[in-house]
């Protein structure tokens, strides 16, 4: 069976590649805008058989069709290329709304036209709860306002799969609402190698702590917590990753499945400064830090109530926070060579 990964040089793209190529052909796509072809060479060194890698731009709907004409034989798509970045989706909406939707409505234009039969899981995100009241965080908890473009485009994509799967019987989707994901391969060969400087918690803490980068910056200590910093559910990459294989795997057992969402977190959350500390255990690298303005878009706290993932996906995280402080450490080092 033919899977396509969109978005497969990414951080979580990358790690699912190499979970899926256990059992299936995997063919990734990337337009390389957010991702580094160097990551290939990683996936197909470590990975259980050959990567077939194809750069194309999803929201060009001429290199979607060349795509699908090249790889007819599709059955499944995971569908991760999308833009990421919360804070910057506040500064540069437009952006994300065209990248992030228009790449959707692109593949299923394809498929529709194709009338091909699918299994589709959609990388979806815990920011379709914007704040939540309520934690854990259920899927059965009511979507309020998304408090990012970011998060928004997120809810809308959803919106898209319902009503596209209501009148395709061949269409079959489950979205996975991911929490934090963290870590590192344990071979050390792929890890979470953002561009630019990094915006999410822990690549900082890992380039601070190999004097890539300066002081970290906590965003706001004066939040509704124990400690006065976010909490949110950390889990593992290789977790995360293994969460698609189990998903493919049951639209695959249970052809009834037409749209479905399972969250995908630990079922525990942990302040910043939790994470922060819990470096310095493992590592034994300092960490220097400061306090900053709260970041706009940011929610106070969440984690994930998992039970459902538990039960339907037969998956569950098995790594512990500290397994995945390590990895993200020995990742970088090995990148780094420090």
């Amino acid at each position: 069976m033919k899977i396509l990964v969109t978005g497969g040089l990414g951080y979580i793209g990358s790690h699912t590649a190499i979970e899926l190529s256990k059992d299936y052909e995997t063919v990734i796509v990337d337009n390389l805008i957010n991702s580094n072809i160097s990551t290939l060479k990683g996936i197909n060194k470590i990975g259980f058989s050959k990567i077939i890698f194809e750069k194309l731009d999803l929201c060009n709907l001429n290199d979607v069709k060349s795509l699908f004409k090249k790889h007819p034989n599709i059955e499944g798509v995971i569908h991760f290329a999308a833009l990421k970045n919360v804070s910057e989706s506040v500064k540069d909406p437009l952006s994300y709304y065209q990248n992030n939707i228009i790449s959707l409505l692109n593949l299923l234009s394809e498929i529709n036209e194709r009338k091909m039969k699918i299994n589709f899981i959609f990388s979806s995100s815990c920011a379709v709860y914007g704040q939540s009241e309520n934690l854990p965080i259920s899927e059965n908890e009511i979507k309020k306002p998304a408090l990012s473009p970011y998060g928004n485009t997120k809810q809308i994509c959803e919106d898209i799969l319902t009503d596209f799967s209501k009148i395709n019987s061949k269409f079959n989707v489950v979205s996975l609402r991911y929490f934090n994901p963290i870590g590192a391969h344990e071979s050390g060969e792929i890890g979470e190698l953002p561009k630019e400087e990094p915006q999410n918690l822990v690549p900082y803490i890992t380039q601070s702590a190999a004097k890539i980068r300066g002081k970290l910056t906590i965003f706001g200590n004066n939040y509704n917590t124990p400690d006065g910093t976010c909490i949110r559910d950390y889990i593992h990459v290789v977790d995360l990753a293994k969460a698609h294989t189990c998903a493919l795997n049951y639209l695959l057992d249970n052809k009834g499945v037409n749209n479905e969402f399972f969250n995908i977190g630990t079922g525990k959350g942990n302040s910043v400064l939790e994470i922060i500390n819990s470096f310095e255990k493992v590592t034994g690298k300092k960490v220097v830090y400061k306090i900053g303005p709260r970041r706009p878009g940011d929610i106070t706290a969440a984690y994930a109530d998992n039970e459902k993932a538990l039960k339907y996906l037969h998956w569950k995280p098995n790594y512990s926070l500290e397994d995945a402080l390590l990895s993200a450490w020995n990742w970088e080092k090995n990148y780094r060579k420090t």
